[in-house]
């Protein structure tokens, strides 16, 4: 297929898929299944990932800051990066392995293996039911997934900053959440859901078109990874350009 051509088709079942989250009927159930598959059980790792990734910052943060002699803000500073970049971006990386390389697999396994065909003879409305559930569950547990991650992440900051400077765990939470306000929230929370759209609809477009037996299978959950991955970070730039221009008391 040309490159021209599969492009078509890719926007074509993205918005597909967009239209048919707001029509019946609603797959409460399935959606519900899929919500506990990529929120749930992608918790432990988000949450350890999150706490590694605030000690890290808050090591380097107070690296950086030392030389100014503004080691009061590093509560601050961390919070900030924590909920406007790294908390959504490394989220959205993070499932991006975990549930895109899954989708990828599961649809493909369905699609050699003819069982999608099998939906559609039962008359069930197979992208609906496979599609549609996915990606809406991705998009609901974004959020979720991105406030925990910085929750844990603001924990390990203070482990790390009370191992080196004894600050108590309500003074470094009062320093941190003194400056985060809905402006600065609100626009990440958002910007996960557009990574939730863009990582289920990619893995499923990759693998309800699988060919090529079990190697092909294998062939789509990687460029499922991949190709997410490279269109997460594409899209990272545009949003965060988009957020400045909507919400333009994020760049004080």
């Amino acid at each position: 297929m040309a490159p021209l051509s599969s492009a078509g088709y890719a926007v074509a079942f993205a918005a597909r898929a967009i239209r048919e989250i707001f029509l019946p009927p609603y797959e409460i159930k399935e959606t519900a299944r899929q919500l506990y598959e990529v929120g749930w059980r992608s918790l432990p790792l988000i949450a350890v990932a999150g706490f590694a990734v605030g000690i890290v910052l808050s090591m380097h943060t107070r690296a950086s800051l030392e030389r100014f002699g503004a080691e009061a803000l590093i509560p601050a500073a961390l919070m900030l990066a924590l909920v406007r970049e790294t908390g959504p971006l490394v989220v959205g990386l993070l499932v991006a392995g975990r549930v895109g390389a899954g989708f990828g697999a599961e649809l493909g396994a369905m699609k050699v293996t003819e069982q999608i065909d099998a939906l559609e003879a039962v008359a069930v409305d197979s992208f609906k039911f496979l599609v549609v559930t996915r990606t809406l569950a991705c998009m609901l547990a974004m959020p979720i997934l991105t406030t925990v991650m910085n929750f844990t992440g603001i924990i390990g900051g203070w482990l790390a900053e009370s191992a080196i400077s004894g600050m108590s765990f309500e003074a470094y939470f009062r320093s941190a959440f003194s400056v985060v306000g809905f402006a600065d929230y609100v626009p990440g929370t958002i910007k996960t859901m557009v990574f939730g759209y863009i990582i289920a609809i990619t893995a499923c477009y990759f693998g309800v078109h699988t060919r090529g037996g079990t190697q092909g299978v294998g062939y789509s959950a990687t460029r499922s990874v991949v190709t997410a991955s490279i269109l997460l970070i594409t899209a990272n730039v545009v949003l965060v350009r988009l957020i400045f221009f909507l919400f333009p008391e994020t760049t004080g």
